[in-house]
């Protein structure tokens, strides 16, 4: 797989530069099935840069998000959005992983499990004992992935944006190990 370095965008960032929107974009499209299963965009077959950037800039409007690139040999292969803490529920103690999306191409080489445990041991190191995320009843998958990575369901709801039904998982922070080999955070862009 090669070294996973990592960028950060968070809410302070000057507006996102025309070609690197153009990389997050091809992330988004090329993962239409899951997109037909949120219904975030009109055509999940047909998604471009303005979408994108609005998602995102809807995402990092929320306090205490970070958007995550990953890239392995300069290529950006995946995507995620944390949260510092559910913006509904200021008391949970836990920090939310929103979205972590793969380039379809890319799939079943080991990059989400790279990014998801990167995630996990970012937050573990900052004294976080809890991370959380909220995967649509729909999306079989997505499920398995989780849990095959120790997240546990500890609760059923529907999410926040349109009420469609999610089982929440969360991951105990004091299990995890450390940061995986290669997964490197390099900074914001």
């Amino acid at each position: 797989m090669g070294p996973m370095y990592v960028d950060i965008v968070t809410p302070d960032d000057a507006a996102l530069p025309g070609a690197l929107l153009t990389e997050i974009t091809e992330v988004y499209a090329s993962a239409q099935e899951f997109h037909e299963l949120t219904g975030d965009f009109p055509d999940a077959g047909n998604i471009r840069v303005p979408q994108v950037a609005a998602a995102l800039a809807d995402e990092l409007s929320v306090p205490g998000s970070v958007v995550h690139l990953a890239r392995v040999r300069g290529e950006l292969v995946a995507v995620a959005v944390t949260l510092d803490h559910h913006p509904a529920d200021p008391g949970d103690p836990d920090a939310w992983i929103g979205l972590l999306l793969v380039h379809g191409a890319r799939r079943r080489e080991g990059h989400g499990r790279a990014l998801a445990g990167h995630l996990a041991a970012r937050f573990q190191e900052a004294g976080r004992t809890g991370l959380r995320l909220a995967v649509l009843d729909t999306d079989a998958p997505a499920l398995a992935f989780w849990e095959a990575l120790g997240y546990t369901p500890v609760d059923h709801r529907p999410d926040l944006r349109r009420g469609r039904r999610c089982a929440v998982l969360r991951k105990d922070l004091a299990e995890t190990g450390t940061r995986p080999e290669g997964a490197v955070t390099r900074g914001e862009v």
